[in-house]
């Protein structure tokens, strides 16, 4: 997100509700699920995207066009509050109102996730679901094709899924990642979610794949390194997969240091074709 207006307005907006989302407890999540809905709506309607960014109207006027939106719903009272504070500000582009309401959401799943003491959970199970599918370029094609409906993607996240248990509030974030692509590809948004919880966390997460589990040297030799690396503390995922064969894939931020078998033989198959 660019533009220093929406920066600061969005900036702003989650310093202003951090402490409610964060009181709201379990509660958050129904919020973040509204919020999340609402950022849909804007993507899909550039009407009212325009109506609740228009600089040139009142923000009174953009906050009745909220009011209008939200009657009859089911909204709780603390997603309206945060709807008509984002309407009342100024935004450097109108998509951007869109960008700050999905921030603002994941604020919310993620205190969620705080209340229910399973944040570290969701942290690893989203890094699982990408490494999960780094390797399966049709998969991940699947859960990023424009030309199904949301439907049909969510149905094949949970085909895919199902059976690893995940957490509720990982789900729901992995749903809205193949459900609203917002112009993005399923597997970055799924990074991009990693180090949003990272962040939350106040924390760098590094998720380590590999055939066997780490030992504990290897672990704090990985946390050593990307300490001094990333300039913060480091916690490490471990990703436990089979298919990997031997090595490891190292993932920190957008960087991916791929040292598997696997890896090594799909680059092989590459330079031979």
């Amino acid at each position: 997100m660019h533009g220093e207006t929406s920066l600061s307005s969005e900036r702003e907006a989650r310093q202003k509700f951090a402490e409610q989302i964060r009181t709201a407890g379990a509660a958050a999540r129904e919020v973040g699920e509204q919020l999340f809905s609402f950022s849909a709506l804007l993507d899909q309607t550039a009407s009212v995207e325009r109506a609740i960014t228009d600089p040139s109207r009142p923000a009174a006027d953009k906050i009745t066009v909220v009011n209008d939106l939200l009657a009859g719903s089911a909204a709780q009272e603390l997603t309206g509050e945060i709807l008509k504070d984002l309407a009342a500000r100024r935004w450097s582009r109108v998509d951007h109102i869109s960008n700050a309401v999905e921030d603002l959401a994941i604020d919310c799943i993620l205190s969620a996730a705080d209340a229910a003491k399973v944040t570290d959970t969701v942290a690893l199970e989203l890094a699982q679901i990408h490494s999960a599918i780094l390797n399966l370029p049709v998969v991940r094609q699947r859960l990023s094709d424009t030309r199904a409906t949301a439907q049909a993607r969510v149905k094949f996240f949970h085909e895919l899924f199902d059976d690893q248990h995940l957490n509720d509030l990982t789900v729901v974030l992995a749903e809205h990642a193949t459900r609203e692509l917002r112009q993005r590809r399923f597997a970055s948004t799924i990074q991009w979610l990693v180090a949003k919880v990272s962040e939350h966390m106040g924390e760098s997460v590094v998720t380590v794949t590999s055939a066997v589990a780490l030992s504990d040297s290897q672990v704090q030799r990985i946390v050593d390194i990307y300490t001094r690396k990333m300039g913060r503390p480091v916690h490490v995922n471990q990703v436990i997969d089979a298919r990997v064969m031997g090595g490891m894939r190292i993932q920190a931020g957008s960087e991916v240091t791929d040292n598997t078998v696997v890896a090594q033989l799909s680059n092989l198959k590459r330079m031979v074709k």
